[in-house]
């Protein structure tokens, strides 16, 4: 084992146990499963059944239902009932937070129950507390004494257990300890994984869920590592970015989370949570095992033809960024860099570039420049006819930069044997495009290395694509190679998803690993077809630079490399919602989206409230039916807000705490 997986240039999916979740089974190399949440009141028997149908003829192989109480827990029965009765037997999953009487109950009902070891019989009050080793063995037991029956209850009935912790529910026990950390997660799940064994329980799924893709990542990672330490051997583990959003940017965050474990064959079960209606979380979820399952097929018993790494060169249970030196406004301290792809463009005019963030104005012959504004412009072999804004530079041939007009403005793209033959380079700049899937050029890589103009824009025709550029920039870290990475990802899937998808985990999963110092997307746009999400249509095809552009920016700010954006995190709703989230979180948008850098959490409940927010500036949590407490950090600030004020209650807590800015026009 690499690490934390079999192999990190070879696809192979990870070893785990068997489980059994009613009829269907999971690990072991069994497909990987996809599952959704349904959003109903779990005393509505019907809706309940209703909801849970269309999620399962969307795809679900699993459905969980929220049981916050004993009644629910109960009602479970009728759910499953009227469920068999019309025709469906696909395994329901008791969600359990602070309630064990619940949980043993709905374990005696249906096929798993979820337990979350931060809120479960353990403590929540945001208190740091000094254990002595005494102190804190004592809590263990207290735990072992209160988790055991529901342990004994799972066994005899046969019953799986999914011990999912969440990043923003660490107890007090384990921050204490341990810190909010990947590490804290780990530990809080291991602690009751322990438990269970000792009882030769072993109908376990594990999750280290959390909003931030870097810190869920790393946990996952490090749950394998320490796993395999103690044990030998896997338990099956479900992925998730938790409180991912809506749209593209949930689809976004989710895919980046998600597909970069995938790509190390990490994952037997998937959930996307989107806080949109459940049954849209599937057909993303199944674009997601699809890239997986076609890659196996692919790639069957043959190599990747990727070298193995005989070093890895940085931590993966932990963030660091490349060292690499500065080349004009890449690499370095710069943030990474966005290129717009104009390529396959007719013509280029002023209102073209209004789609990546420069609008110009023909009265004051100026352009405003927008936060998610591209850095650079790829013309291909074109010259633009009118004036750039200031920061605006462009990307082209080199034939092309021979005969452009401004050296200090245009700057050539060379492909790499054009670049070891050729006599004339930029002074400042020079782009040297790399197919890694190539064998690699001694020569090049000597020229590079003394070279403090190039920065290389690395791609790969592997179907293997992400392994094999990270193998390439491995190869640069062990020899001390240090000019700037550009990652460049073409999609030519037909669905917008599809495409969020593969843009996000091809390059979403170098980012999270400190590797790109910029980030260029392209497609064809004339390859997408028109997809309908929630009832909306969130893309046309016509404005495909401006979906590149905000695709860009958005992998950057879900991975922090560059925030450029407010970033939501809201949870995708479930039974215990006291508001329409869906709604809510739109009405919060629409007056929020200006605000650069700040994090707004949106939760439903206070089971999803000031835990989940993890890293969260403010929060808007649903504390009643009708009533709304609004968070600074973890504090609360505000209870019991009427929901019809909420909006501008929470508008002047971000002005109270300088954190607003009107908007510009």
């Amino acid at each position: 084992m690499q690490l934390y997986c079999d192999s990190l240039t070879e696809y192979k999916r990870l070893a785990t146990r068997e489980v059994r979740i009613g009829d269907l089974l999971l690990g072991n190399f069994n497909a990987i499963r996809v599952q959704t949440m349904t959003t109903t009141d779990t005393m509505d028997t019907i809706a309940t059944v209703e909801q849970s149908i269309r999620c399962i003829e969307a795809g679900a192989e699993m459905v969980r239902i929220t049981a916050p109480s004993k009644k629910e827990a109960e009602n479970l029965l009728n759910i499953k009932n009227e469920l068999h009765k019309r025709g469906y037997n696909t395994p329901l999953i008791a969600d359990i937070h602070f309630t064990p009487n619940a949980a043993e109950i709905a374990a005696r009902i249906i096929e798993k129950v979820r337990v979350n070891p931060g809120n479960y019989v353990d403590k929540k009050k945001f208190e740091q507390i000094d254990y002595t080793d005494l102190e804190y063995a004592e809590e263990i037991d207290r735990i072992r004494d209160r988790f055991t029956p529901l342990v004994k209850i799972c066994k005899e009935y046969g019953t799986a257990m999914r011990i999912g912790t969440n990043h923003g529910s660490l107890s007090d026990r384990i921050m204490s300890r341990y810190g909010d950390t990947p590490m804290g997660m780990v530990e809080s799940a291991m602690e009751f994984l322990r438990i269970a064994r000792n009882e030769s329980y072993h109908n376990i799924i594990l999750s280290m869920k959390s909003s931030n893709p870097q810190v869920m990542v790393q946990a996952y990672r490090l749950l394998v590592n320490v796993m395999m330490d103690e044990f030998g051997e896997c338990y099956p583990l479900h992925l998730g970015v938790t409180e991912a959003g809506d749209g593209e940017d949930g689809r976004i965050k989710s895919a980046i989370g998600i597909g970069t474990l995938l790509e190390d064959g990490l994952g037997d079960t998937i959930r996307v949570s989107l806080t949109e209606d459940p049954e849209f979380e599937i057909p993303v979820c199944r674009d997601l095992v699809k890239r997986y399952t076609s890659r196996q097929e692919a790639i069957g018993n043959k190599e990747s033809g990727i070298s193995a790494i005989p070093k890895i060169p940085y931590s993966p249970f932990e963030y660091t960024r490349r060292h690499t030196n500065t080349v004009s406004n890449i690499g370095g301290k710069h943030v990474p860099v966005v290129v717009a792809d104009f390529m396959k463009a007719a013509t280029i005019r002023h209102e073209d570039l209004q789609a990546i963030g420069y609008t110009y104005n023909t009265e004051t012959d100026k352009f405003t420049i927008a936060d998610a504004a591209a850095d650079y412009l790829y013309t291909g072999k074109k010259v633009l006819d009118f004036a750039l804004p200031g920061t605006l530079k462009v990307i082209c041939d080199h034939s092309t930069w021979l005969k452009a007009p401004d050296k200090e403005k245009y700057y050539p793209l060379f492909q790499s044997t054009e670049y070891l033959k050729s006599t004339d380079y930029s002074g400042t700049l020079n782009f040297v495009a790399v197919d890694v899937n190539e064998p690699a050029s001694q020569e090049l890589l000597q020229e590079i290395r003394e070279d403090y103009t190039v920065v290389l824009c690395l791609y790969s025709s592997n179907p293997h694509a992400m392994p094999s550029v990270r193998r390439y920039v491995i190869d640069l870290m062990n020899q001390g190679i240090t000019c700037p990475v550009i990652l460049s990802v073409e999609s030519n899937e037909t669905t917008i998803d599809e495409q969020l998808i593969h843009f996000s985990t091809d390059s979403g999963a170098l980012l999270l690993d400190g590797m790109g110092d910029g980030i260029w997307l392209m497609n064809e746009p004339e390859r997408i077809r028109n997809q309908k999400v929630s009832g909306r249509t969130y893309l046309e095809t016509k404005n495909n630079p401006q979906f590149i552009n905000n695709t860009s920016f958005s992998i950057l700010q879900a991975t922090r490399t560059r925030i450029s954006k407010t970033e939501y995190i809201s949870c995708p709703s479930c039974g215990r919602t006291l508001f329409d989230l869906q709604e809510t979180t739109a009405k919060i948008r629409s007056v929020t989206h200006h605000l650069k850098g700040v994090k707004i959490a949106i939760m439903g409940c206070i089971v999803n409230g000031p835990g989940e927010m993890a890293d969260a500036d403010f929060g808007y949590v649903g504390s009643g039916v009708g009533k709304i407490t609004l968070y600074k950090g973890k504090e609360v600030v505000k209870r019991n807000v009427d929901s019809a004020i909420a909006v501008e209650e929470l508008i002047n807590l971000l002005k109270e705490n300088n954190a607003w800015v009107e908007k510009t026009a």
